[in-house]
């Protein structure tokens, strides 16, 4: 992979972590602020919810990561 395609790719999975990341924070927000208005049940339902971003979240640092060591072999 030349170097422009390789930091441009590494550049988008930071990207697109970032943005997720800050996703599952305004959700967590959410879910606390459920459960400090004596909502658990609600909080812990809403929290779930970031689930599916971490999964992703994690994928995306993976490739991330192993873009990175394959282009230093």
């Amino acid at each position: 992979m030349d170097p422009v395609t390789l930091e441009t790719t590494i550049k988008v999975h930071l990207k697109e972590i970032r943005e997720r990341l800050d996703h599952a924070a305004s959700i967590a927000r959410a879910a606390q602020t459920c459960a400090h208005t004596g909502d658990i049940e609600k909080g812990v339902e809403i929290a779930l919810d970031i689930e599916q971003l971490i999964y992703e979240v994690n994928t995306l640092l993976n490739a991330a990561s192993l873009v990175n060591r394959i282009s230093k072999t």
